[in-house]
């Protein structure tokens, strides 16, 4: 019998790209190889200088958080190329009004020597800065608040270490997916779901084997709106654990809510006429940043999932901006963009930007955004550890919450 046989993949289990096809760009557009094929019978490969960049965000604000960066220098690493890029976790601007934008990554090399990577280049980019952007600005709201991610099972399980790590990198506390939190080196978090209410078809059994079972380590917290209205739920969950309940979960559909800030009032007000003010109240189910806005000020955490694990992905591009001939730039962009190698620079301590050719002097008061990532094949810049990331991003989205951020060109 065919060991094949009833199978739709011959070499695999599921629909994946493996590493080394990425690494050997098996996962690129097919029109590039004929651009390949087209360029090497001609004789053809120029040197090239190619930014990646973007003119919009898919929010009313102007700013975006790039990650994927370390990856692409991983995908390239070898190649003889020079790259230059923003660092990882970088706050760059957008100006949807102008033609003007802030490369975050720059390519220089001989075009057949890169031009299939597009595709995973972009790739890399474009979702896990989507989601890294996103959950900026979801702890932007949340200040101070613990935010945790659960939304990886509304994604391909193959990228919740991705999401993870972009999600973490854009602020979030915690995430609590198994492998996306160890690769990070970090313990992941969690509740409890209704499915473990169900099974024993009593909230207080329920509850009390959670807390006759779990270590220690794990937080006591109770999901109190799965047979019962939410203050019922969580006056019973106190009377059940008492001092060791840390805190209840309320995880209420829309379609039940009703005005969920009141409903929260009074599990809050039951609560602590009982003794309980300490435990704390947690709430999630298709949260986004007006609903951390309404109720920031009587939650103390959030649970975000696929409004972050699936946040709109950003349309990076990837364009030719010149040649280099014998040493002289030939600019060459196509309609619709401009050429030249591009800087950015950026006032300290601020999101005022500036964007001019390479060839042009540094503004006196800024620093470059863009820096080696790649020199002649090798990755020349030390790549920083998760939480020296989060932490940049953090600082520089308090700043973004009281300025607004410029962008200009000279």
């Amino acid at each position: 019998m065919d060991m094949n046989e009833g199978k739709d993949l011959s070499d695999r289990t599921f629909w994946l790209a493996k590493e080394d096809e990425v690494k050997r760009a098996e996962t690129t557009d097919v029109y590039f190889l004929y651009t390949l094929r087209v360029l090497e019978k001609k004789g053809l490969n120029p040197r090239v200088v190619m930014e990646v960049y973007l003119r919009n965000v898919p929010y009313p604000d102007s700013w975006g958080v790039v990650t994927g960066i370390y990856e692409v220098a991983k995908l390239l690493e070898g190649l003889p190329l020079n790259v230059k890029a923003m660092e990882e976790g970088e706050v760059f601007l957008t100006s949807p009004e102008s033609v003007i934008y802030e490369p975050v990554l720059q390519i220089d090399g001989r075009y057949r020597d890169f031009a299939q990577y597009e595709n995973p280049i972009l790739g890399l980019i474009c979702m896990s800065s989507g989601i890294s952007s996103k959950a900026a600005r979801v702890k932007m709201y949340a200040g101070e608040k613990f935010v945790f991610s659960f939304g990886t099972r509304r994604a391909h399980p193959i990228l919740a270490p991705t999401i993870e790590r972009a999600t973490f990198i854009g602020g979030f506390d915690s995430v609590s997916n198994i492998l996306g939190a160890k690769l990070m080196g970090k313990k992941p978090v969690g509740t409890m779901p209704h499915a473990l209410i169900q099974c024993f078809g009593d909230q207080e059994i329920t509850w009390k084997s959670f807390d006759e079972v779990m270590p220690p380590e794990v937080p006591r917290i109770a999901l109190v709106d799965t047979f019962s209205d939410e203050k019922t739920e969580a006056i019973m969950a106190f009377e059940a654990l008492g001092d060791r309940l840390y805190g209840i979960r309320l995880d209420t559909p829309r379609s039940r809510r009703g005005d969920w800030r009141k409903i929260i009032e009074e599990v809050r007000w039951e609560l602590k006429i009982r003794g309980a003010e300490d435990v704390k109240i947690f709430i999630s189910g298709g949260l986004d940043e007006d609903v951390i806005l309404e109720l920031g000020d009587i939650v103390d955490g959030f649970g975000i999932g696929t409004k972050v694990s699936n946040a709109p992905t950003f349309d990076f591009s990837a364009k030719i901006v010149e040649l280099i001939v014998g040493g002289r730039d030939i600019f060459r962009a196509k309609r619709g963009d401009i050429g030249g190698r591009k800087e950015v620079y950026r006032k300290k301590d601020s999101f005022d930007d500036i964007i001019t050719f390479y060839k042009n002097p540094k503004p006196e008061g800024y620093y470059p955004l863009l820096s080696d990532l790649i020199v002649d094949g090798k990755i020349v810049r030390n790549f920083k550890n998760l939480d020296d990331i989060r932490n940049s991003v953090l600082s520089k989205i308090k700043i973004l919450k009281e300025t607004k951020p410029n962008l200009s060109w000279i």
